[in-house]
């Protein structure tokens, strides 16, 4: 069996070479059809886009994503083709969460009293709601996908995202990116969002790029109808950032909101354990985290000042990111 993986993933050397005979690692984006022509197994995060110009002809029969997100997998033709994937959902959360939290701190919203609405209420959004509650803010939670499943949160009603629009003093979004219904994501905030602002808030983006039209919220900063934003995830990253929405923003980071030490380990642990159950054998993962510095506001403004002084380095900084811990 030979694994072809992306050599920003830590922790996995010294570990899958116990479970497969040949590893190759490489950059993300350096992964090619070539590359994987007689590989059977790809572990990559979301700069490796794997689809048929990358998959068709070769021997890969397992994807498997360090990553929450899976948006770069073309799933349909996998299916198709008899490739197994698996992504690592919740692995990164308390991370997202953390500093989400850290972002209310630096701009003064994490005050009791406050309404901060959650769009997407999975294994982050419900992390930001226990840590808001914790915190005095009331929150409203839109999830029509848990929704309609008649999921229930505690004592929680759904709301719709019209009335976190009306009501809410900060609005963070936590959603997957799809493009298909019924629950299309993709530009979810837009410019008819921002003008149904009712009460100038701060924005949060720490889920996928374009959940939120970048271009819409530059308008609605310009116009006033929102007070600040917060931006992780980017359209167009790592290369082609707005960069007037990058100095508008009170803070912009590039991507990292979930790379804490933790995070990347749980990632691992569950990626090294999908391809154990996938060549069907027992494996448990040793991993330890190294003694670090923590999360803090501290370092979320170093980390959004590092991107404001130097934007070109998006890519550089994302792949060589402190070691940090939640």
């Amino acid at each position: 069996m030979k694994a072809v993986i992306d050599d920003k993933i830590p922790y996995i050397r010294g570990q899958i070479e116990q479970l497969v005979d040949t590893v190759v690692y490489m950059p993300g984006r350096d992964i090619t059809a070539e590359a994987v022509r007689d590989a059977d197994i790809l572990i990559v995060r979301t700069r490796t886009r794997c689809d048929r110009r990358l998959l068709q002809g070769s021997g890969v029969r397992l994807i498997v994503t360090a990553t929450i997100g899976y948006d770069h997998i073309d799933t349909a033709y996998c299916r198709a083709s008899g490739i197994s994937w698996t992504n690592c959902p919740g692995c990164n959360a308390p991370s997202v969460c953390r500093y989400v939290m850290n972002a209310l701190s630096a701009t003064h919203r994490l005050s009791a009293g406050l309404t901060i609405g959650i769009v997407g209420v999975g294994h982050v959004g419900t992390l930001v709601a226990q840590a808001a509650l914790g915190h005095g803010l009331h929150t409203l939670l839109c999830d029509p996908p848990r929704r309609d499943r008649g999921d229930t949160v505690d004592d929680h009603e759904w709301v719709d995202i019209e009335r976190i629009a009306a009501e809410a003093d900060i609005i963070t979004f936590h959603t997957p990116l799809t493009t298909q219904p019924p629950y299309p994501t993709h530009h979810l905030a837009d410019s008819h969002f921002f003008h149904s602002l009712q009460r100038h808030p701060l924005i949060i983006n720490a889920s996928r790029g374009p959940v939120v039209d970048n271009t819409a919220l530059l308008n609605a900063l310009d116009s006033n109808l929102v007070a600040d934003a917060v931006i992780d995830t980017w359209e167009g990253e790592p290369d082609h950032l707005n960069l007037d929405l990058l100095k508008r923003a009170g803070i912009g980071t590039p991507h990292i909101a979930g790379y804490s030490a933790n995070g990347k380990a749980n990632a691992t642990r569950m990626s090294l354990v999908a391809v154990a159950n996938f060549m069907g054998v027992s494996f448990t993962p040793c991993i330890s985290l190294p003694q670090a510095e923590r999360l803090t506001v501290q370092t979320l403004m170093a980390d959004s000042d590092s991107l404001k002084q130097c934007p070109q380095a998006f890519e550089s900084l994302r792949e060589h990111y402190p070691v940090r811990v939640e």
